[in-house]
């Protein structure tokens, strides 16, 4: 599959679902999704907490824990081949060699009983054979390359001697170590300063440059996106309801979920007095999605049609932008009824 003259596609998603079976239903957290990655380009999947957003990366990592969560339809192909298919030896193969992942929390996915340098270490060992002196110098090279200070005593602390920042370094460290084509980020700046998170967000995408390794960040944060990302993939409620450069998403939203998540940004070139606009309401329950646009409950220019009748993602500008609404022409009008009526 080619999208612009010799750039491919690394990972397509089709059609991919991903199901829990709780005691008070199934929660379709991924349902019938749909997007794709390009060599080399950073790609953003934005929504509010529980949209779906994580769940779609661990999907393709087959990392859903079950036996509640399971895939249940669908297809990822990553360079041609459906990972979905793999057996659990191929797909251990694939984990940290050719797609690298950064945690949401890197103090729970760090092992506190490990050294920094065998966490390092071992997926070199493993991945790509190295000795044990070879894979040591290579893990405080890959310490120096994200900004840690003196690699070399570092790699015999622990995850407990790292400040949250170098914590979240040394994720980024482990998933490059095996120069795979990929890295998930999963929420990579959460609960750190904002200095810190620009400076991580700026290690990602110089790393990304300069090795060329394309990236899908999941985030809430609209900021991290207008500044890193490529395209933009908006979720709700478990489904895709915008897609589109990050430049035509920003200047002309064509979702009413977006524009919502756009007007609750702070802004500075807005007057300090500018109250920002929230999203009335809370996301819907996944057990028991409405009929029509999931949106619907809390949208401030619904009509009757919104209701009854799931809008498909359809085309609304040049370039690929597309958007599941109804009502997508009609955005820059005012809206109909107050959200919160």
């Amino acid at each position: 599959m080619l999208h612009s003259a010799g750039v491919s596609t690394l990972l397509s998603v089709e059609n991919l679902q991903t199901h829990f079976v709780t005691r008070s239903g199934v929660v379709r957290a991924v349902d019938d999704v749909s997007w794709d990655v390009e060599e080399g380009e950073t790609v953003a999947l934005v929504g509010e907490s529980g949209c779906g957003k994580s769940v779609s990366a661990l999907s393709i990592m087959r990392l859903v824990a079950g036996p509640a969560g399971r895939i249940v339809g669908g297809r990822v192909l990553f360079k041609g081949r459906d990972i979905l298919k793999l057996s659990e030896e191929e797909m251990r193969r694939v984990r940290g060699r050719e797609i690298g992942m950064v945690f949401q929390e890197p103090m729970t996915s760090l092992n506190p009983v490990l050294s920094i340098g065998r966490q390092l270490t071992e997926g070199l060992e493993i991945h790509l054979g190295m000795t044990p002196a070879d894979a040591r110098r290579r893990a405080a090279e890959l310490l120096g390359m994200v900004g840690i200070p003196d690699p070399e005593r570092r790699l015999a602390q622990y995850p407990h001697q790292f400040s949250g920042g170098m914590r979240q370094r040394m994720m980024i460290a482990m998933a490059l170590a095996c120069k795979p084509s990929l890295i998930l980020a999963d929420e990579p700046t959460t609960a750190l300063d904002v200095t810190i998170q620009a400076q991580i967000l700026e290690l990602m995408k110089d790393l990304s440059r300069r090795f060329g390794v394309a990236m899908l960040i999941i985030t809430h944060n609209l900021g991290v996106v207008a500044r890193y990302a490529d395209r933009v993939n908006v979720m709700y409620a478990g489904r895709i309801i915008e897609r589109g450069s990050a430049r035509e998403l920003y200047a002309r939203p064509r979702h009413p979920y977006t524009l919502g998540l756009l007007r609750s940004v702070p802004r500075l070139d807005e007057p300090r007095r500018a109250r920002l606009d929230p999203i009335e309401g809370q996301p819907p329950d996944l057990t028991r999605l409405p009929p029509g646009c999931a949106f619907t409950p809390r949208c401030a220019f619904s009509v009757a049609r919104c209701g009854v009748e799931s809008p498909p993602l359809a085309a609304v500008d040049q370039g690929g932008h597309v958007s599941a609404c109804w009502e997508a022409a009609h955005l820059d009008r005012v809206p109909v009824r107050s959200a919160a009526t």
